[in-house]
């Protein structure tokens, strides 16, 4: 915007747009936006409670100005824009453990476990030729380039590719090219897209973050390496250590990249929301739902249209002070 607002004041630009090179002219005041700007987080499964949220809005007649999503929130907050939620609720909420398995196709031999193809045959069915130049609002999809780390924001072109790169999770799903790019979840870089938002000059930016009641993730514990065992049997241990054990010993490989990622984005959003807080936040409590258990989209759903419903008194008197 800067950069656009240099520009603007050089006579050959302003001629060029229209605009008189008299330095006496007075230019049309900007529409004033009236709406709430949505930054949608990523979360994995957790991310089916943005569904929730935005039918809350929608039922309490919430304006929504734009919305910037990063990874389960560029899918949710995409597939809002093109109208194609209820498409999307009816597949989320359909989801069993066999029929999630079913959807991933698996690639040993590619960048990731999964190659994603089938997922975005899905996608293809209700959405093909869909580009954001057609959304009625502003949407940005926010991505990571895998080579540079750069931060990747996608605001035209093909909405599906867009999707499909700010939730390609690093190691499980493949990674998308896109015009020479290689991109990966967006997640690894800004979970929590409030910045967005703000380089779009919203004035009210709602943020919806996935990982609120995680309590514990930035905990700094002092910990004895204690001596290698080598024995082969196992000391015995204490019935809740036994336990504990056991869910770790059954994370797998996927659960182990699953919750490495998930420690790298929590600790991101807080330092990066830290810096550049949203004006509010709307925070479902969905802890206990795991980042993979995407069969539980009726229980987030529901939790995230609750979050959303106990804020609307405050989000409607936000509003009101823009109009």
């Amino acid at each position: 915007m800067l950069e656009w607002a240099s520009l603007r004041s050089r006579p050959d630009v302003r001629e060029a747009n229209g605009l008189s090179s008299t330095l006496g002219t007075v230019e049309p005041a900007p529409v004033r936006k009236t709406g709430i700007s949505l930054a949608l987080g990523g979360g994995c499964a957790r991310g089916w409670a943005h569904i929730g949220v935005l039918r809350a809005l929608d039922e309490a007649g919430i304006e929504i100005s734009m919305i910037a999503g990063t990874s389960i929130g560029a899918l949710v907050g995409g597939c809002y824009l093109a109208g194609k939620l209820d498409e999307l609720e009816e597949f989320a909420r359909s989801l069993t453990r066999r029929r999630i398995f079913g959807l991933l196709d698996l690639n040993l031999r590619g960048s990731g476990l999964f190659g994603g193809l089938k997922l975005d045959a899905r996608l293809r069915e209700h959405m093909t030729g869909t580009r954001f130049e057609t959304l009625p609002k502003p949407f940005v999809c926010v991505a990571a380039e895998i080579r540079t780390g750069h931060e990747i924001w996608l605001s035209n072109g093909s909405l599906i590719t867009a999707m499909r790169a700010s939730y390609a999770l690093p190691g499980v799903f493949e990674p998308v090219n896109c015009n020479g790019r290689v991109l990966v979840d967006g997640a690894l870089v800004n979970p929590v897209p409030v910045s967005v938002c703000r380089a779009y000059e919203q004035p009210l930016v709602v943020a919806v973050n996935l990982h609120y009641d995680l309590f514990g993730r930035a905990a700094v514990i002092k910990h004895s390496a204690g001596e290698l065992v080598v024995q082969k049997q196992v000391p015995s241990v204490s019935a809740a250590e036994e336990a504990h054990q056991t869910r770790e010993s059954r994370l797998g490989i996927t659960g182990v990249m699953v919750e490495a990622f998930n420690i790298i984005q929590d600790r991101i959003s807080r330092a990066r929301l830290a810096g550049d807080p949203p004006d509010m936040s709307l925070q479902p409590k969905l802890s206990h739902i795991g980042l993979t258990e995407f069969h539980r989209a009726d229980e987030a759903i529901r939790l995230g249209y609750e979050a959303t419903m106990a804020q609307i008194g405050e989000l409607t008197r936000l509003q009101s002070v823009l109009v």
